[in-house]
């Protein structure tokens, strides 16, 4: 019986013990205050219209040079890989022996049918002459005067013997047909060639461009002139629109453009790069980047509502200059959006808005 008495009192205290602790719990709960936040409502603002894509440096026109002659041996190679070369500068020469031989018999020969044209010349003016006093007969003279025309003839097609010649000589020594740079070799000394392979590969002038294939949308956003600029080795080569395709490819739906580059700097044939393509100015609706989440693959921004709990919208977004980006769609200017913070919010969740200063301080 006593035993029961004092059980009572024991329960009684653990009841009020846990009524206690319970009621400590919720009073902390109440007393927890919300995240602290800063906001920034969506403005308009003029802004650099871009476009971002990547593509190729490549030569803006490359020559692929061989020779003309078929079946002679390279005697000298004069240039390599990356040498910069001038107009009309020998590249390779071929064994022009036999080449050096006919061009002296055709100087020869043109040598001979000019004597026998100055003596004909020579017969018919004395004929000439001499006809005027009857002293040579018409027909004489009409002999002399063909023998001069055919002279005349022998000579204009040892001339022409001797000009293929001088050509053929001449095909011997491969010269750059411009100013550039040797951008492949495929030829060794001592080599026999055939006419019209490729030896030699010629960057004219050492001319770089960017290539890039857009989206049809991009593309018809791009115009000549527009201004590029190119992220290469920690620096900026700047370059202009050249040319755009006129059309789109009809499978994969895309345009060509193509950026002359006058300053390549140390950019390099081959080199893929991403460059930004300036296409004007414009109004975009800008937003702190910070406030933009990505989540789901998606992104986000947090609006404040009533009572300080947010709202999560989707939004579409464009281009980002300076720390803000373009909302191109799900948002409207003017509504308060979560800036600071904002990666750690949830739909729905309260929050306490200060301003910038305070939510920087440890």
């Amino acid at each position: 019986m006593q035993a029961s008495i004092l059980r009572w009192p024991l329960l009684a205290m653990a009841s009020l013990s846990l009524l206690a602790a319970c009621g400590g719990k919720e009073e902390a709960e109440e007393g927890a205050q919300p995240p602290a936040v800063t906001v920034a409502a969506p403005r308009l603002q003029q802004v650099a219209r871009s476009v971002r894509v990547s593509g190729p440096v490549a030569a803006y026109e490359e020559m692929q040079l061989g020779v003309e002659l078929n079946g002679l041996r390279v005697t000298a190679l004069n240039v390599d890989v990356g040498q910069q070369v001038r107009a009309g500068q020998v590249l390779l020469t071929l064994d022009h022996r036999s080449l050096d031989s006919d061009l002296a018999q055709a100087r020869a020969s043109l040598q001979q049918a000019e004597a026998s044209l100055a003596l004909a010349q020579a017969n018919y003016r004395r004929a000439d002459v001499l006809a005027a006093q009857q002293l040579v007969s018409a027909a004489q003279l009409d002999e002399l005067r063909a023998a001069r025309l055919q002279a005349e003839a022998q000579v204009a097609t040892a001339r022409a013997g001797r000009d293929a010649a001088q050509l053929r000589r001449d095909y011997a020594e491969l010269r750059a047909p411009s100013d550039g740079i040797v951008s492949r070799r495929l030829v060794q000394p001592g080599q026999v060639v055939a006419a019209g392979t490729e030896l030699l590969r010629l960057i004219r002038d050492g001319r770089l461009e960017w290539r890039a294939e857009l989206p049809e949308q991009q593309l018809a956003l791009v115009e000549v002139g527009n201004p590029v600029e190119l992220d290469y080795q920690g620096g900026t080569v700047t370059g202009v629109v050249r040319a755009v395709s006129p059309g789109v490819d009809a499978q994969a739906r895309t345009g060509t453009l193509y950026a002359d580059l006058p300053e390549p700097g140390p950019l390099k044939a081959g080199v893929y790069l991403e460059g930004r393509i300036t296409t004007g100015r414009g109004q975009a609706l800008m937003l702190p980047s910070e406030a933009v989440v990505q989540r789901d693959g998606h992104s986000y921004v947090f609006v404040l509502g009533e009572d300080n709990a947010v709202q999560r919208l989707r939004v579409a977004t464009g281009m980002s200059e300076g720390g803000r980006i373009e909302i191109v769609e799900g948002l409207e200017p003017g509504q308060q959006v979560v800036v600071k913070g904002a990666g750690f919010l949830g739909e729905g969740d309260r929050v306490r808005v200060v301003a910038a200063a305070e939510a920087d301080a440890p």
